[in-house]
C-alpha cells in the first residue's frame, strides 16, 4: 500500500510551528513507517517535487503577506488532496497581523532604508480568508499532542475533532487556583480554547490565549469582569489584540470595546459588593 505523501510549507512565519513536528523525534520516526515526508524544507535540503509537488496533506505555517504567498497558497491547494493550517499565524494571522491595525506606509518609511522594494499586502491573514482550509490546528505554537492525533485522524480518513473547550475546564481538572478570582489577574482562560495544557495558569501567571478564543467565548462579559478588577479599557483591547487579534471573535470585541459600543457596566470582582 502507497505511503501517504506529506508536506509542510512555511509562508510569513516564525518557524516555530515547524519545530514541532521535528521535535517529535521517536513519533516522527515511528509516523515515517506509515507516511512519506515528501517536502519539508525545514527538516531536509531535499526538495522531492518541491512546492508544488502532487500530496495527500499540506500543512501550511504562517500568514499570507505578500502577494507571492497569495498565488503560492492557491497553487499548493490545488495540487494537495487535504491543507491543514497550523499555529495562530496560520489561523488567525497571528504576530504578523498586528500591523493591520497600525499604518503600514508608516511602518515601511520608519524601518526600512529602501522601502519601494517591500512588496506585502495591506492586511497579514490567515490561510482561510484565500482559500479553503480542511482544518485548523490553533496555537502559538500548537501542541504537539495535538499535532500526531491531527496526522494520526487524517492517515486514519478521519476527520480530527480538536478541542474547544475554555483553558479554564482543563484549569479545573488540574486543580488550579484561580488567577482571575484569587489574584485578580486578568487571565484570559474563561475565552481562550484549550490546547496549551493549561501552562500559565500552572505558574500562577495569567493566561494571554496563545491558542485563540474558545467557541463559546462571552468575550463581553469577559471584558466587564477585567475592568471591574481594575484594567482600564486600552489594557483590555491590548490583550484582545495580542497573539489572535485578527481571529474574528477577538477583531470584533477589540473594535466594539474601542469605539465604546459594549456595555461598560464592570462586573463585580471577589472584593467588591454586589451592586444592588
Amino acid at each position: 500500500m502507497a505511503k501517504a505523501r506529506i508536506a509542510v510549507h512555511k509562508f510569513s512565519s516564525c518557524d516555530g510551528c515547524q519545530l514541532q513536528f521535528l521535535t517529535l523525534e521517536d513519533e516522527l520516526l515511528q509516523l515515517a513507517e506509515r507516511l512519506e515526508i515528501a517536502y519539508f524544507i525545514e527538516a531536509t535540503s531535499e526538495l522531492g517535487d518541491g512546492p508544488y509537488g502532487k500530496y495527500d496533506v499540506s500543512f501550511v505555517e504562517g500568514s499570507v503577506s505578500t502577494p507571492d504567498e497569495v498565488e503560492r497558497i492557491r497553487k499548493i491547494r490545488e495540487n494537495s488532496t487535504l491543507v491543514v493550517a497550523i499555529g495562530a499565524c496560520g489561523t488567525a494571522g497571528g504576530i504578523q497581523a498586528l500591523r493591520n491595525w497600525g499604518d503600514l506606509h508608516s511602518y515601511k518609511t520608519s524601518f526600512y532604508t529602501l522601502p519601494e522594494h517591500i512588496d506585502v499586502l495591506p492586511t497579514s491573514t490567515p490561510f482561510s480568508e484565500h482559500i479553503h482550509v480542511d482544518a485548523e490546528l490553533a496555537g502559538c505554537p500548537p501542541d504537539q499532542g495535538q499535532v500526531k492525533y491531527v496526522i494520526n485522524s487524517l492517515l486514519a480518513g478521519v476527520q480530527p475533532r480538536i478541542p474547544s473547550e475554555s483553558v479554564c475546564l482543563e484549569c479545573k481538572r488540574d486543580g488550579n487556583v484561580c488567577v482571575l478570582v484569587a489574584q485578580e489577574k486578568p487571565c484570559m482562560g474563561p475565552i481562550t480554547r484549550t490546547g496549551c495544557g493549561a501552562l500559565c495558569p500552572h505558574q500562577e501567571r495569567d493566561c494571554y490565549s496563545c491558542f485563540g478564543p474558545a467557541e463559546t467565548a462571552n468575550i463581553e462579559a469577559m471584558g466587564r469582569r477585567f475592568i471591574g478588577a481594575g484594567l482600564p479599557r486600552d489594557g483590555l483591547v491590548h490583550r484582545l489584540r495580542f497573539i489572535y487579534s485578527w481571529s474574528p471573535p477577538f477583531k470584533a470585541a477589540s473594535e466594539r470595546w474601542l469605539a465604546g459600543q459594549a456595555d461598560y457596566a464592570p462586573l463585580p470582582t471577589s472584593h467588591t459588593e454586589t451592586p444592588p
